[in-house]
């Protein structure tokens, strides 16, 4: 009897032990999505399937169950406009006792209505929300969400939204950690993608999706297992006498073992999925490897080189390949296997020449697919292809400092400057905020420009549509890759599709090495070279003013390519020289050689009797480049004529005849647009444009 029973209630356990399973399978963990209108969906075409709530439950599975109380228009603030604490659905979201919490307010909060009046309350509003949830269930966790962006199309952009927006952001960080949260960033992986923002506000269902799968990873710290940045590949070059920095992503929380020759370093990713080690710096020399390896995967980069990177950008002419620039076919035979040498092209997808763009090259743009490349010992092939400037630069710097150079080149024809900056800067810089508006139709933009990309982006279906020509565009899908890898400077030549506004190119040029140097957070070397000359004419002001820009930027130097021009051609083949050129200002000014790398400066033009004598600098005697007669001097009355003007050199000085009769304000050199202008000094370099009105008179 006594065995039927306890056989009976083994029974009745293990089919309560089933039940209680079954019921607990049964059970979803419940996930409540709090928010505004971005939560909600507002503009989606059917947010009850589109909006990130609706696609987070796909991503999560029947484990889970995904409840979406986003309220349009709601503020976090309690005194706000429309304050999320009255709405329903916050008090549905907190009847629903949620096991995961995920919140994203604070967009409305930008509004004038709001902020000014009610900031210092922002925080407490904040963490009562925060407690209201633990007090209904103490187990929720809860994140907090860094805002979605608010682009600059807004209304209100200007007149506050994009100083507040920013100041709220930095409120978002210090409350989740205040009140020991998780926090998750919604606005990193949507900042560089406008395109998914139709009203600048709401993204689109792609964008929802973007937001569905960063929500996932933050919950699951499932970020796609070990990757590295692009710039790590095998026979790469890492910068010498700099801390080496190694780093990528991994899942949450897992260990990742990165070994560089004999030395071993262990790190564990953080909650966003990064991971990054420094090793000491090391000096030059030797063949090294790097293993890095997770528990599920191993990757190991071989034929590694520790040398000097520079960092190789701007448009068509830097771009100009080695194999069409002059003797480069012989150039290309000879570079056999110059394993000193190593080349990392970031080819882009598409040229932007006169042709329209498929769909899938504009899909591709729009996600910032637009680059791709690989470290590649330069060789034959690995050179052709590759900047004909950037390629002589690093032969003369390998050869003359007997260490390995490496040379990352990213460049695209055609591209304006502004691509190239970052889109902080440019939102938060008054004089160009606004070519961020609408930029194809936008007199910023010089109309060659606009008409290109209006030729590439025939078949776009987006209105927004990005394309390389864009502002900030090579920046984000370009530079970001490489601000966190240590490098040695920076080579620029780019100017010719700015030479409209020549005023704004003087504003720009210093804010986009400012923020170059932010990005790598050191002040990087800046070698540019001047534009040459050609017949456009606005190229005599604009090689001016290129040469007084560097006298605003601290370690900069410019070379002169104006001799080596082509009257009908902006695209000159001479590339060796200019090339040659540029290494002079590095290894005078970053490398320390005691060399002449300036051509004569102008000091001041001052008239005695009917001479005008101008004086140099940077000239111990001065002469032509081809030993024949001096040209390029021409003076400027107080009419405004231009006379063109026989020159005589004495040392260091120039003298110039005055007409009879006639009164001098100016003195221009090289001033036509493709001009023969043959000043050099003693080292053969030559003389920039420039125009200098007279110092003094007798």
């Amino acid at each position: 009897m006594r065995t039927k029973k306890r056989n009976l209630f083994m029974v009745m356990l293990f089919i309560s032990m089933i039940f209680n399973l079954e019921m607990t399978a049964q059970t979803p963990i419940k996930i409540a999505c709090i928010g505004d209108s971005v939560t909600a969906g507002y503009l989606l075409a059917n947010p009850t399937t589109e909006s990130y709530p609706s696609q987070l439950q796909i991503l999560m599975g029947n484990q889970y169950e995904v409840k979406n109380f986003g309220h349009s228009g709601a503020t976090l603030l309690k005194k706000g406009s429309t304050p999320y604490f009255k709405t329903e659905k916050c008090a549905e979201a907190i009847a629903y006792r949620p096991d995961i919490a995920i919140i994203h307010l604070g967009l409305n909060d930008t509004d004038p209505r709001n902020w000014p009046n009610y900031r210092e309350d922002f925080d407490a509003d904040y963490s009562w929300l925060i407690d209201t949830l633990k007090t209904q269930n103490p187990k929720v966790k809860i994140y907090i969400c860094k805002m979605t962006p608010i682009f600059n199309e807004h209304p209100r952009f200007k007149s506050g939204t994009r100083d507040w927006f920013w100041q709220i952001q930095e409120h978002i960080e210090a409350i989740a950690k205040a009140n020991n949260v998780k926090l998750i960033d919604l606005h990193e992986k949507l900042y560089n993608r406008p395109d998914l923002f139709p009203d600048a506000l709401h993204p689109t269902k792609e964008g929802a999706t973007i937001l569905a799968k960063t929500v996932y990873e933050n919950i699951t710290q499932d970020f796609g297992g070990l990757k590295l940045s692009p710039v790590f590949t095998d026979n790469m070059v890492l910068q010498r006498n700099q801390p080496i920095v190694i780093y990528g992503n991994a899942n949450g929380g897992e260990k990742v073992e990165i070994t560089l020759d004999n030395k071993k370093e262990i790190t564990t990713t953080n909650e966003f999925g990064k991971w990054k080690v420094i090793f000491p710096a090391m000096k030059s020399g030797g063949v090294h490897e790097i293993t890095i390896s997770s528990k599920e995967k191993n990757i190991v980069l071989k034929n590694i080189l520790i040398g000097d990177v520079w960092f190789c950008s701007g448009q068509s002419n830097m771009a100009f390949p080695l194999y069409k620039s002059e003797n480069g076919i012989a150039e290309v035979k000879k570079a056999i296997n110059n394993t000193n040498l190593r080349l990392f092209n970031f080819e882009a997808i598409a040229e932007t020449d006169e042709k329209a763009w498929d769909s899938i090259t504009l899909e591709k743009t729009n996600r910032l697919e637009f680059f791709s490349g690989k470290w590649k010992i330069s060789d034959s092939l690995s050179a052709k292809d590759f900047s004909a400037i950037a390629y002589y630069f690093g032969q003369n710097i390998a050869r003359e400092e007997n260490v390995p150079i490496g040379l990352i080149q990213v460049a695209v024809g055609g591209s304006p400057i502004e691509s190239w900056i970052d889109r902080y800067t440019l939102e938060h810089d008054d004089k160009v905020v606004d070519v961020l508006t609408n930029w194809r139709k936008s007199d910023f933009m010089m109309p060659w420009v606009r008409s290109r990309a209006d030729e590439n982006l025939k078949n776009a279906k987006n209105p927004k549509q990005r394309h390389p020509y864009g502002p900030c565009y090579n920046y984000e899908t370009g530079v970001t890759h490489f601000t966190d890898f240590p490098i040695k400077g920076i080579i620029w030549y780019q100017g010719e599709s700015n030479a409209h506004n020549i005023e704004l190119y003087e504003h720009l040029m210093p804010v986009l090495v400012e923020s170059w140097r932010k990005a790598w957070a050191n002040s990087l070397p800046f070698y540019y070279l001047q534009l040459s000359g050609t017949d456009r004419p606005t190229w005599p002001s604009f090689r001016d003013a290129q040469n007084k820009i560097q006298k605003n930027i601290a370690n900069s130097g410019m070379a002169i390519s104006m001799d080596y021009g082509d009257a009908t051609n902006v695209h000159p083949i001479q590339k060796k020289q200019v090339g040659d050129r540029l290494a002079l200002l590095a290894l005078k000014y970053t490398y320390g050689k005691a060399i002449t790398a300036n051509g004569p400066s102008p000091q001041k033009a001052t008239q005695k009797d009917d001479v005008i004598i101008v004086s140099f600098s940077n000239a111990k005697q001065l002469s032509t480049a081809n030993n024949k007669e001096l040209t390029g001097f021409e003076l400027v009355t107080e009419k405004g004529i231009r006379i063109e003007s026989k020159a005589t050199i004495i040392t260091n000085e120039v003298l110039i005849n005055i007409p009879k009769g006639e009164k001098i304000k100016t003195v221009l050199y090289a001033w036509k647009p493709y001009t023969n202008a043959n000043l050099v000094n003693e080292a053969n370099l030559p003389c920039s444009t420039f125009q200098l009105d007279l110092n003094n008179k007798n």
